[in-house]
C-alpha cells in the first residue's frame, strides 16, 4: 500500500480540533513517513526575544525576532529553519536541506557560517509530533486540513494572521472555514 507524505504540506487545524495545544494552528510538517511525522506550529509567536535565549542568532532571524512555539513536544529545546536564498549556489554549512529552499539550522554552529548563506531565519521552542499512523487517523477524523504551503508562509509577518489567510486562499469550500467564529455560542 503506498503511503502519502505531508512533508513539505501545511496542516490546518479544524475548528473541531479543541486540543488547546493546537486550536487554530498551522503546522508546516517538516518530515513524514512510516516512523511518523513532525512539523512545527508556524502561527504561535511568543513574546520571549530571540536574544534572551539565542542572542548569537538574533542578527539572522526575521521579524517577529521572537522565539515561536513550535509545538508542545521537548518545549526545553529549540530548532530553527531557515531558507536559502535561489541566487546562492552552494549550500552553507550549518544548514541542512529539508526540501525545496528549506532547512535546518544547525544552532550548534558559529552563526557566521549561515551570514549571507540564508535569509528568512525562525527559532522554535519545541515541536509537534506524531506516532506511525497517528496522523493520518487524526487527518480521516476530521482535525486537520492538509493544504499546499506557499514560500511565504513559515516567514509571514502577520503569524496570527496565517490561519484565516491560508484558508481563504483555498479554491473551494475550505475557504468558508476562515470566516468560522473563535466562539461560536457568540455568534
Amino acid at each position: 500500500m503506498s503511503r502519502v507524505s505531508y512533508t513539505g504540506q501545511l496542516l490546518v487545524a479544524t475548528p473541531a480540533l479543541r486540543d488547546p495545544n493546537f486550536t487554530r494552528t498551522v503546522v508546516l510538517i517538516l518530515d513524514h513517513d512510516g516512523d511518523g511525522a513532525l512539523g512545527v506550529v508556524v502561527n504561535r509567536p511568543t513574546e520571549l526575544p530571540v536574544t534572551s535565549v539565542l542572542a548569537p542568532w538574533n542578527d539572522l532571524v526575521c521579524e517577529p525576532d521572537v522565539l515561536f512555539q513550535g509545538g508542545p513536544v521537548a518545549t526545553d529545546s529549540a530548532l530553527a529553519l531557515a531558507e536559502v536564498p535561489a541566487e546562492v549556489d552552494a549550500e552553507p554549512l550549518g544548514w541542512r536541506r529539508l526540501y525545496g529552499r528549506l532547512g535546518l539550522v544547525d544552532l550548534d554552529a558559529p552563526p557566521e557560517l549561515l551570514a549571507g548563506g540564508v535569509r528568512g531565519m525562525r527559532v522554535f521552542a519545541g515541536y509537534s509530533g506524531w506516532s506511525p499512523g497517528q496522523l493520518e487517523a487524526e487527518v480521516k477524523d476530521g482535525g486537520w486540513y492538509v493544504v499546499e504551503s506557499e514560500p511565504g508562509d513559515v516567514f509571514t509577518l502577520d503569524p496570527p494572521g496565517l490561519w484565516r489567510r491560508v484558508l481563504r486562499r483555498q479554491r473551494d469550500e475550505l475557504a468558508l472555514v476562515a470566516t468560522f467564529p473563535d466562539d461560536p455560542l457568540m455568534n
